[in-house]
């Protein structure tokens, strides 16, 4: 199983905003920052892809990406399971904090450049036809296809491209701003001509951050209210555009067929279906029961107890319902439940190590996973920038400056979750985390409440002391506080996995429960940080940068709708997130993320959870895909089609 993701990685970011109406008044001639007026461009190399170090697979005169069928059929259906674990939507703004957005909204819009799936950080021209970034990484500038336009027919303009900067940035979700922050201006030279400028000396991912931002309409949001959560149909570029929906329950997207880029070399063999369709159901159950009964066409198994056994049903045996296992190279990113230490009662870091300690990962995997998942150590998970070992000397040499404000155990081997191989090693752990507790200023304490004999029984065992009859354990502070934990869920299947670890928990006296809300609700309490315990994976790109700090920056820490779940606010991580964005080759980018992998690791801001190198996905047979697949993306809804052959023996089974 794992946990839900949240919104998208930066470089396919969602965002909030206000009204460009009433701002359009005030910019006149000037577009807030889009200035048109002859401005000299320094003469460059003018170049077709961007890359965070200066490395591109494809050359200049590339026909199509390595990963896809060239001469892919168009046409059928696609109708699935999105990936971020929603079970409802309300808004087709996608850009904003507020609501609940459908999705697949990305289809619509069509950005600068977009990413190669089978390079680490490389993008190539769309709607612009290449790019010139100056000598000092201070600006890039880009050049427009003239053919490029918007659904409506109407031209997609250096303008609209300026005013999409300015209306995420100024107005959107706050990863915008976290991405953009050193991205000071963009002028609309001419209307096939954008440059930006930046400021600071971490520009080295700006160019790409940039040539990835979705480009919105300028005349569109003239008239639409960029702020208000909206089920109007947006106004986009891309290869598709929203069909019939229902809110909540599905929404389809519809190839354009006179969509202006599907011949250029980044799209030719993708967005092979005439539609595709997002499924909504209330839960995993029904998704999983829909799925097999032919109500949709592909879900990825996130429950590893459902892929174990679910699938033992005709259809599976027949070959009519496939389990495909798709490998990926990309880091498996960091899952687990986030402790939120903005509440007191988590800012002791002996405290959190406790909670970490009381976890069980190896009786989980035996008893509800089936022996699928591998322990999560790193917030760097199945990537070369996991650290391990001693620190190396150049790691060293980023760490010493700050060993006065470090954990000494940040300069030996990495923190590493506790092993459980049977009941003994629980017990010494569990003693481990009751003397933590201690330390930390929590005595446990017996006293005369209404309890279960199950949760006194579990202490004894494991203590040695008392009987079931015994009066209530629990574990209080100084001023009398009693240590209470609640994990915030909205979806039912994570109980199964939580509950083992709520007896943990109360052998060491802390009363512990889960809280179940709607999707709703828990998209509003983790926006704005109101819970103690949440679950969540980060997936982290190959070349880390700016979105680091909306993971673990100060700032992030105080901006609601961010991903510091968690609440880290350390100067020595600021600053070394700082190093790996200025890095200028990649021996640098790993050894400073190890660094920061370390100091993380040492802070105890979560208990890690478990990972696959790979992703399960259960697809009924009327599909059919490339040869290769792209190390780092499913890649299903833009490289897959739909295969007339095999529908037709699917419809006569």
């Amino acid at each position: 199983m794992m946990g839900p993701l949240r919104w998208s990685q930066v470089g396919h970011l969602q965002s909030t905003g206000r009204s460009w109406a009433a701002l359009s008044l005030a910019c006149a001639a000037v577009v807030c920052g889009a200035v048109f007026a002859p401005v000299a461009v320094t003469a460059a190399e003018r170049v077709h892809g961007l890359s965070a170090f200066g490395d591109l697979k494809y050359s200049r005169d590339f026909k199509h990406f390595d990963y896809v069928n060239p001469n892919a059929p168009k046409g059928g259906r696609l109708s699935q399971i999105g990936t971020g674990g929603r079970t409802t939507y309300n808004s087709f703004n996608n850009f904003l904090l507020k609501g609940d957005a459908a999705q697949g909204l990305g289809l619509i819009f069509d950005s600068l450049m977009v990413r190669a799936f089978d390079e680490p950080d490389a993008v190539y021209g769309l709607v612009a036809k290449e790019a010139e970034l100056a000598d000092d990484k201070k600006s890039v500038t880009f050049y427009l296809r003239p053919e490029a336009k918007f659904a409506d027919g109407s031209s997609v303009t250096a303008e609209d491209v300026a005013f999409s900067f300015v209306t995420l940035k100024e107005k959107g979700h706050p990863q915008f701003r976290f991405a953009l922050k050193d991205v000071t201006k963009a002028e609309a030279i001419d209307p096939a001509t954008i440059r930006y400028t930046f400021e600071g000396d971490l520009t080295r991912d700006l160019a790409m951050e940039v040539a990835v931002l979705p480009i919105l309409s300028k005349a569109y949001y003239g008239r639409v209210d960029f702020a208000k959560t909206s089920l109007e149909p947006p106004l986009g570029s891309g290869p598709y555009k929203i069909g019939r929906f229902k809110a909540g329950t599905f929404v389809t997207y519809t190839r354009r067929t006179d969509y202006w880029g599907k011949d250029l070399p980044v799209n030719r063999g993708r967005f092979n279906f005439d539609t595709i369709r997002y499924e909504y159901y209330r839960d995993r159950t029904s998704e999983l029961q829909n799925l097999q009964s032919g109500t949709y066409d592909l879900r990825e198994e996130f429950t590893s107890k459902d892929w174990a056994t679910a699938y033992d049903i005709q259809a599976v045996k027949e070959g009519r319902l496939l389990r495909s296992t798709l490998k990926d190279a990309s880091p498996s990113g960091a899952q687990g439940f986030f402790i939120n230490i903005r509440r007191d009662k988590f800012k002791d870091v002996r405290v959190r190590q406790a909670l970490d300690l009381a976890f069980d990962f190896e009786w989980s995997n035996k008893n509800l996973f089936y022996g699928l998942y591998k322990r999560t150590a790193s917030f760097f998970e199945n990537s070369p920038m996991k650290a391990s070992g001693p620190p190396s000397p150049e790691e060293l040499a980023l760490l010493e400056p700050f060993r006065d404000k470090l954990p000494g155990s940040v300069f030996g081997e990495p923190y590493v979750p506790p092993v459980n191989k049977d009941r003994s090693d629980l017990r010494a752990n569990l003693q481990k985390a009751s003397s933590l507790l201690k330390a930390a200023g929590w005595t446990l304490t017996q006293e005369n409440a209404k309890t279960s004999d199950e949760t006194c029984g579990f202490f004894c065992r494991w203590f040695g002391s008392g009987s079931a009859n015994q009066a209530e354990n629990i574990l209080r502070n100084a001023a009398g506080e009693r240590m209470d934990i609640e994990f915030l869920i909205f979806d039912s299947s994570f109980s199964r996995i939580i509950a083992p670890y709520i007896k943990n928990l109360g052998a060491l006296g802390i009363k512990a429960t889960i809280r179940r809300v709607d999707p709703a609700q828990y998209e509003r309490r983790v926006k704005s940080f109101d819970f103690d315990i949440v679950t969540q994976r980060y997936i982290m790109r190959l070349t880390p940068g700016v979105e680091l700090k909306n993971y673990w920056g100060a700032r992030a820490a105080k901006t609601d709708g961010s991903f510091n779940l968690a609440g880290i606010a350390d100067p020595v991580i600021d600053a070394l997130v700082d190093k790996v964005m200025a890095a200028k080759s990649r021996a640098e980018l790993v050894t400073a993320a190890r660094a920061i992998d370390r100091v993380l690791r040492a802070g105890h801001y979560w208990i890690p959870h478990w990972y696959k190198a790979s992703h399960n996905v259960a697809h009924w047979n009327r599909f059919s895909w490339p040869a290769k697949k792209p190390d780092y993306n499913r890649a299903i809804e833009d490289t897959w089609w739909f295969d007339p052959e095999k529908a037709a023996k699917l419809k006569q089974n």
